[in-house]
């Protein structure tokens, strides 16, 4: 049983402690369990927790995700197999260089960004391909569900429903309700960064790109969602979709938001309050979006408020043996009963279970190969048989 690191004890870090310790208890995927972050407080409650719903021990420590020797130190005393990064996405290449450094597989749920600039792109933990190949060690990107089931979905079609892809679309809707305000349903600051970025998208071999939220279109959600907007964004996945997908000629990212939500992002942003840049105040630099982020609900304490259901999948239109075929692979997740089972909302949920499920394809040895990969990459059968079994059933149907 392979040791693992977790690093990150927010609301997805909570969930895939939880999850972690379920698949160590039910099937002893795992040996022993660390779970770290800046706050050891935070970290405890979460082993509690853990203790209570799955009578796993697990451990706690802190450290600093953005110092490497920090990471060293702590990997070389807990001498995990693999390290879950669920941390910041700015503190991605520091946590790759520890790891390479100490000579740890790799796995995170999101792609790095520079803090300086909302700019979303795999080229800095892509020129880490080399050096993680040569040292035996594999990297596994965006392990959570969009990205990262998302791109199984597609790896799924292709292997089994459509022989060439010509147009990708992934929906993603959260019809779930906490009752407050304005909120957001992970980190403030990187959701906010990243709906208030220029849309993109992929279209007949060049990016194409769009004013934030300035493109929408209506669709119906299966099992009683019903009707939603949604809008064109800019999303990581897409990026090595449109080079691993066959035929590949649109790709587009769509995401629902209420009324209530784009009014108040809208009047944040008149304001100044989303802007990612240092102000001076009273002779500090202050970030604004940061500052706001301190002011609003934290993600973690919408699990006991939020009713409703998500919805996230792939429409996928191509040829399939010559002929025309149109194709929908998506999971439906219940925010109430995600937090019966972890006590936390299902967007930390479907983060959650996809990087448990990522961490144990790698320690198996099922998705296991050095180098920096992208889920596309992997057989996405055992991955998705695991991800109904730990929580995340999903459905492919024609349309």
């Amino acid at each position: 049983m392979a040791d693992i690191l977790i690093i990150g004890s927010g609301g997805v870090g909570s969930v895939v402690a939880h999850k972690c310790a379920q698949a160590k208890r039910d099937e002893g995927a795992f040996g022993k369990i660390t779970l770290a972050s800046r706050t050891l407080a935070r970290c405890k409650q979460v082993a509690q927790s853990v203790k209570e719903r799955l009578g796993v021990d697990i451990a706690t420590t802190t450290v600093d995700a953005n110092d490497v020797d920090a990471l060293c130190r702590l990997l070389d005393s807990c001498k995990p197999t693999l390290v879950l990064n669920i941390a910041l996405p700015y503190q991605d290449l520091t946590i790759m260089d520890a790891c390479l450094k100490c000579g740890v597989h790799y796995l995170d749920t999101a792609n790095y960004e520079p803090p300086e600039t909302a700019h979303f792109e795999y080229k800095w933990q892509w020129a880490y391909r080399e050096r993680f190949a040569k040292a035996g060690l594999c990297a596994l990107l965006g392990s959570g569900f969009d990205p990262g089931v998302t791109n199984v979905f597609a790896a799924y079609v292709v292997k089994h429903a459509l022989d060439e892809v010509h147009v990708l679309d992934i929906i993603d809707c959260n019809a779930g309700d906490h009752g407050q305000p304005f909120a957001t349903n992970f980190n403030p600051e990187i959701n906010i960064r990243e709906v208030t970025a220029r849309g993109r998208y992929w279209e007949r071999g060049e990016w194409v790109e769009t004013d934030p939220l300035a493109w929408s279109m209506d669709y119906t959600f299966p099992e009683g969602i019903g009707e939603k907007k949604c809008f064109l964004m800019y999303h990581e996945e897409l990026e090595s979709l449109v080079q691993n997908l066959p035929g590949i000629r649109r790709a587009r990212f769509w995401m629902t938001f209420s009324q209530n939500y784009l009014n108040h992002l809208r009047v944040l942003e008149d304001v100044g309050m989303t802007r990612i840049d240092p102000v001076s105040f009273q002779g500090h630099d202050i970030v604004p979006v940061q500052f706001l982020a301190k002011l609003l609900p934290d993600p973690a304490s919408l699990g006991p408020l939020t009713r409703g259901k998500t919805c996230i999948g792939n429409r996928m239109q191509g040829l399939s043996k010559g002929k025309e075929r149109t194709v929908y692979i998506y999971n439906i997740c219940d925010h109430e009963a995600c937090y019966a089972e972890v006590g936390s909302q299902a967007i930390s949920y479907t983060t959650g279970v996809p990087a448990m499920v990522g961490a144990k394809m790698l320690v198996q040895g099922t998705w296991l190969k050095p180098g920096v990969h992208n889920m596309e990459e992997m057989d996405p059968d055992p991955f998705l048989a695991d991800l109904a079994k730990y929580g995340l059933p999903w459905t492919c149907v024609d349309l």
